[in-house]
């Protein structure tokens, strides 16, 4: 079994799991209480270099559990730009995990699936690129109420297929 599919796999059961246990809440408590603790956020990436642009959005939404565990689902939509080399699309999902131990420490772990599709410049000669890449992110960050700005590491790092140059990705993450 390919490793795209047994990513997929997995991120299928993870969604079942969840889909599991509000199926197991009775529906006056999800009336009276779901909303209550799902919380939406996500991030939003912006890069400039030399010839180079780089957008992201990428929504997200959890459930809090309680005050340290949350388990989501979360979109990801990046265009690069290297001028005069190559254009690229990015589309995918993710189900994110979140620990909070202390208040001011939050762990996640984040299995993300993405669809790269890379066009480059005619003159280059080189042939248009269209594949997934899958992604487990393991991280930590420091929490400050709605914003935690930290740092995770993708296990599955394939430096041939990454949409980035080394497995260690800062980010900002926030959830309201």
């Amino acid at each position: 079994m390919s490793i795209n599919k047994s990513l997929s796999i997995k991120m299928v059961c993870a969604f079942a799991a969840v889909l599991f246990y509000f199926q197991n809440m009775s529906a006056q408590e999800l009336k009276s209480d779901f909303w209550t603790h799902v919380r939406f956020g996500g991030g939003l990436g912006l890069n400039f270099a030399n010839g180079f642009f780089s957008a992201t959005v990428a929504p997200s939404a959890v459930y809090e559990f309680d005050r340290k565990l949350a388990l989501g689902l979360g979109l990801n939509a990046t265009i690069n730009n290297l001028k005069n080399r190559y254009k690229s699309t990015i589309l995918g999902g993710s189900v994110i995990g979140l620990y909070t131990p202390l208040q001011a420490l939050q762990i996640s772990g984040e299995l993300e699936h993405l669809n790269v599709n890379r066009r480059y410049d005619v003159n280059l000669n080189i042939e248009d690129e269209n594949f997934w890449v899958p992604a487990l992110y393991f991280g930590a960050g420091y929490r400050s109420g709605n914003v935690t700005f930290g740092v995770r590491y993708n296990v599955l790092f394939d430096a041939q297929r990454s949409i980035f140059a080394d497995p260690w990705v800062p980010f900002v993450r926030f959830f309201f």
